[in-house]
């Protein structure tokens, strides 16, 4: 009788899974033999948000994820608030980022991201103090205006005069890289134009953001093995990093000589500086050129990937989500209306950021957006000594621990029954005013001490832009155009959004 091989024993085996991954969307994880739960990755790469929330839900928000038994993968998943508010507040100091979120995201080198302890601690006090100095404030504000009237009015007034259908996510993501590039370097790339021009600094970003979330989803010998033969998702990184370390070394050097020739105006004073200027400062302090080089390098591109992706993409999410509930449309267009001077009418219009701060509801709409569709869709800690969490699973060193931001969102047992649904309301105090929900809770922008800095500049660029559009134009969503969260460590729509644009006044 002829004897069953292992590779027949194997191939079986990958059957089944895939017959019973197929018949039952809802089974629980599988720690196979030798695979370990890696057919989990594999049959869900095409959608890993969502299949995260469905295990979420079995598990009770929290669950234990293995590797294939040679890469000693230990990953807890959690979107237990209990757990997020012990990591990122209570036991902060037992949670940094850890040595492992350094070899995912190494492309960031020693930026606010990646940094933990004393560096980070350094880091942020420098940025906050640049962040929230009124000059900066300034500085926002004017690039905003200038953006929106250079930029986003011309772009969609072309779009409605051609009558074309245009990506608004594309769109959004232009608005932000030419924005950010302003706030961090000072310099206009104008991505933002009528020619849509193809922007290399930008596209490189998006294969370096694709390529660490399989870093995250592959154990590390994997990738590993990648990079050092150059293939996949590893090959596209090293070629993204070739492109951003060069156009962020243009970007110092210009800055460098136009201090050295001191072109800086008293105007350009008055109106505030960019971030890059300020840096620099200190990076005259350092004993070689080549490190003061390398710490803007990498303060730059932590503030281009913060400032550019995550609001492109709040702003995407929250404009489909309106297309989808337009009764949220019509509330938010009488609340704009409301605080128009009566002696101007209620036409065409662009709203100030002082206006936009005045209006709750507005604010409400995007924070249930944000809750519903984080930027951000997941973040990583390492314990440093073993601990046990408050859903009392023990954690130590040699584990991850993964918070999926995306999951809390939809969670019955952290929003109620209606959690799916996009409820501005559940924002709104009985006095009219927007609720203030714990960050554990709602951590769009994280929690605790790495409470994001930027997070005030985020919601004014998204009020002014999103008023400025929902008063003077109407937008729809292409009938029948897919939209789906991307796998990435930004939570892009994976076919973009297309819409068509039309002009609300004559």
């Amino acid at each position: 009788m002829a004897s069953i091989g292992l590779v027949e024993i194997f191939f079986a085996l990958i059957c089944f899974v895939i017959l019973h991954h197929i018949s039952n969307r809802n089974w629980h994880l599988i720690n196979w033999p030798v695979i370990g739960m890696l057919p989990e990755i594999i049959f869900n790469l095409h959608r890993p948000h969502e299949r995260i929330t469905e295990l979420m839900e079995i598990t009770g928000c929290t669950y234990m994820f293995r590797g294939p038994w040679f890469s000693d993968m230990r990953v807890l998943n959690t979107a237990d608030p209990a757990n997020v508010n012990y990591i990122m507040n209570t036991n902060f100091s037992n949670f940094p980022k850890g040595s492992e979120f350094l070899k995912i995201f190494d492309i960031l080198g020693d930026g606010i991201f990646n940094s933990d302890s004393d560096l980070w601690k350094s880091q942020r006090r420098s940025s906050q103090a640049l962040i929230t100095h009124q000059r900066f404030y300034k500085f926002l504000v004017k690039t905003i205006h200038d953006k929106v009237t250079k930029g986003i009015v011309p772009v969609l007034d072309h779009v409605c005069k051609q009558g074309i259908v245009m990506d608004m996510q594309d769109f959004f993501q232009r608005f932000t890289f030419d924005a950010t590039c302003m706030l961090v370097t000072g310099y206009d790339p104008g991505c933002l134009s009528t020619e849509f021009p193809k922007i290399e600094f930008a596209e490189a970003m998006d294969a370096a953001e694709e390529a660490i979330f399989h870093r995250h989803s592959w154990p590390e010998t994997i990738w590993k093995a990648q990079r050092m033969l150059g293939l996949g998702q590893e090959h596209k990184l090293k070629k993204a990093w070739e492109t951003l370390d060069r156009v962020v070394a243009e970007y110092i050097s210009r800055k460098r000589e136009e201090r050295d020739q001191r072109l800086e105006s008293k105007n350009e004073e008055e109106e505030g500086v960019d971030l890059l200027t300020s840096f620099m400062i200190e990076a005259d302090a350092m004993a070689s050129k080549s490190s003061a080089d390398k710490f803007l390098r990498d303060t730059i591109l932590n503030l281009m990937l913060a400032g550019r992706d995550t609001t492109s993409s709040g702003l995407s999410w929250f404009f489909w989500l309106l297309s989808e509930n337009p009764k949220v449309w019509t509330k938010i267009r009488e609340e704009l209306k409301a605080i128009i001077p009566p002696n101007e009418g209620s036409n065409w219009r662009l709203f100030r950021t002082e206006e936009v701060n005045k209006v709750a509801y507005l604010h409400a709409a995007l924070c249930e957006s944000l809750r519903l569709y984080p930027p951000v869709p997941f973040q990583h800690k390492a314990p440093l000594q073993p601990d046990i969490l408050p859903s009392g699973h023990r954690v130590d060193p040699k584990m991850k621990i993964l918070f999926s931001l995306y999951s809390m969102g939809r969670m019955k047992s952290i929003w109620g029954e209606d959690c799916l649904e996009f409820k501005p309301e559940r924002w709104i105090s009985e006095r009219g005013t927007v609720k203030h929900q714990p960050s554990y809770r709602f951590m769009a922008f994280n929690a605790g001490p790495r409470t994001c800095l930027g997070k005030e500049v985020a919601f004014t660029q998204m009020k002014v832009v999103a008023a400025d559009i929902i008063h003077n134009y109407q937008i729809e969503v292409v009938k029948g155009h897919p939209v789906a969260p991307s796998a990435s460590i930004i939570l892009h729509m994976k076919h973009g959004l297309k819409v068509r644009v039309s002009k609300r006044w004559a």
